[in-house]
């Protein structure tokens, strides 16, 4: 028996497996000569569902995304050295801002574009080519800045350099929507936590490695990293190509009516709910994810020691997005969000008792002892595997309900929603520990203060060490707001987020499309 076929794409529709089909659309089949047996042939499935390559150039492009931001991480400790003030670091925070904004822009990049060229190719290449540009113009002028301390415009370069590295990002996420099949865009976000992941630790620790080896300085670092970016933007611009459909596949709207279709998506009936959940569901770790770090400095550990503890947690940054996305590649990615939210809140809990405890393991010369270090690496290392699972899946649930139509937009309005979310509850930690922290004066020898003996600000604090005075905590705000925000985050979780969160989930594909006719 013979039959003529024909291949049908059948990746698009639901309930069947691509496959050969015969002219009435019936499953190829194949006679058994010896037995007169007709069976079906199925064809061999391959890796990653066919887009083993577009992956591949997805990882590596989050890889580069990562390396200016491992970069701008690195400066703060160099100025550490250097003895800046804290009102110094803190203006050097401004460089990492652009992440927390670039949706003011991401209408731009999602709807200027050359056609011919690719519509995330006329902003990827272009884009790339600067951030090498800078880092060479940058290499040329560090040195002089760090001798100088020229924090305003270390400040200005790196926010510039980030700039560049969230256009990227808009553009990347963009067309991670149309690179990959449907099916498969939940590796999307596997890509970008393990390449921003890999490339922020060849950025950071990589470079602080060699760094205090004397290998290179931070001159050549740039240099070595302003070539890769050319070499690698260069190979994209001219191997890569967007085919047709990708760029037919997303609305040409212009500038004006991108910003409107943004308006749009806010209005959409599910987008009240959703901006309420991104901008509360990370109270509950507020305390935990932002004074953490600073309160185990404060109690004694070397911050050279404390970031060098990164280390050991990198390759599990890299392998855990790659485990955790076998669960959110389906229609229920957060599933896995929901349960690792009270594994997270836990580790809020534990983080409060490592600082309570961290003095008791410092020993008599100030050091802390190799047992103590494993113990924080390990305690580290179970939060990371809470934080992963719940950022793996609600990227993979942001890029399964993104419209194609407008991928970059929607995208980045996702995106920065869920920063923001993270951003303001971790100021406001901040900004909340001084404020339920209570200090008291102990002095040793008759005092001239009148004041009483609470240490509030840094004028008390200067005037009961001036008059032979010492501040001790009596309330550490940290061990408050570390309780109150996990009580929040159950209280959140049990009454509001659950039942949210599902709904949210079982939201059929059409109500989050903006553009109908093409659902």
């Amino acid at each position: 028996m013979q039959l003529r076929s024909r291949k049908l794409d059948l990746s698009n529709l639901d309930g069947h497996e691509e496959g050969l089909l015969d002219e009435d659309e019936n499953p190829l089949l194949e006679d058994d000569d010896d037995d007169d047996e007709v069976q079906i042939r199925k064809p061999p499935k391959s890796r990653f569902g066919g887009d083993g390559k577009n992956i591949a150039v997805l990882l590596f492009l989050y890889v580069l995304q990562g390396i200016p931001l491992g970069l701008a991480a690195a400066v703060p400790l160099i100025l550490t050295n250097r003895n800046v003030s804290y009102k110094q670091q803190a203006e050097f925070s401004f460089a990492y801002w652009p992440f927390s904004v670039k949706l003011l822009w991401a209408p731009i990049v999602d709807s200027l574009f050359i056609k011919k060229f690719g519509r995330r190719k006329t902003w990827l290449v272009p884009v790339q080519y600067c951030i090498g540009i800078t880092m060479l113009i940058l290499a040329q002028n560090v040195d002089h800045y760090l001798d100088i301390t020229d924090v305003f415009s270390l400040t200005c370069m790196f926010f510039f350099l980030n700039f560049l590295a969230a256009t990227q990002d808009i553009a990347v996420d963009g067309w991670a929507l149309t690179m990959l099949k449907r099916e498969n865009v939940g590796y999307a976000s596997t890509c970008n936590s393990v390449g921003q992941t890999a490339g922020y630790f060849l950025g950071y620790i990589f470079y602080m490695a060699l760094e205090s080896y004397g290998v290179l300085t931070l001159k050549d670092f740039l240099n070595f990293w302003a070539v890769i970016f050319i070499i690698a933007t260069s190979l994209v611009a001219i191997f890569k190509r967007e085919s047709d459909n990708e760029i037919e596949d997303e609305e040409d709207l212009g500038i004006i009516g991108t910003y409107k279709m943004l308006l749009k998506i806010l209005f959409l009936p599910l987008m009240p709910t959703t901006v309420a959940f991104l901008l509360t569901s990370k109270i509950g770790f507020s305390a935990a994810d932002s004074v953490t770090g600073l309160k185990l400095i404060e109690a004694g550990v070397p911050k050279a020691k404390l970031a060098m503890l990164a280390v050991p947690l990198i390759p599990l940054q890299i392998v855990l997005p790659w485990i955790i996305s076998k669960y959110t590649t389906g229609p229920r990615p957060m599933d896995v969000f929901l349960k690792a939210f009270p594994c997270r809140l836990v580790m809020g809990l534990v983080f409060a008792w490592i600082v309570y405890v961290t003095p008791q393991f410092q020993l008599e010369d100030g050091t802390f002892p190799l047992h103590y270090y494993a113990l924080v690496v390990f305690i580290y290392a179970l939060h990371q595997v809470a934080f992963y699972s719940m950022f793996v899946a609600i990227m993979a649930f942001f890029a399964r309900i993104s419209d194609p139509a407008v991928g970059g937009t929607y995208m980045t309005l996702l995106n920065t929603l869920t920063n923001l979310g993270g951003n303001w509850p971790a100021t406001l930690a901040l900004w909340s520990v001084d404020q339920l922290t209570f200090k008291r004066c102990d002095f040793t020898k008759p005092s001239n203060i009148t004041d009483g003996n609470i240490c509030d600000g840094a004028n008390q604090v200067k005037e009961c060490e001036d008059n032979g005075g010492k501040c001790s905590t009596e309330v550490d705000g940290y061990y408050i707001e570390s309780i109150v925000a996990v009580i929040f985050g159950l209280f959140w979780l049990i009454v509001w987020g659950w039942r949210t969160v599902n709904r949210l989930q079982n939201a059929q594909e059409k109500d989050w499309r903006v553009v109908k006719n093409r659902c």
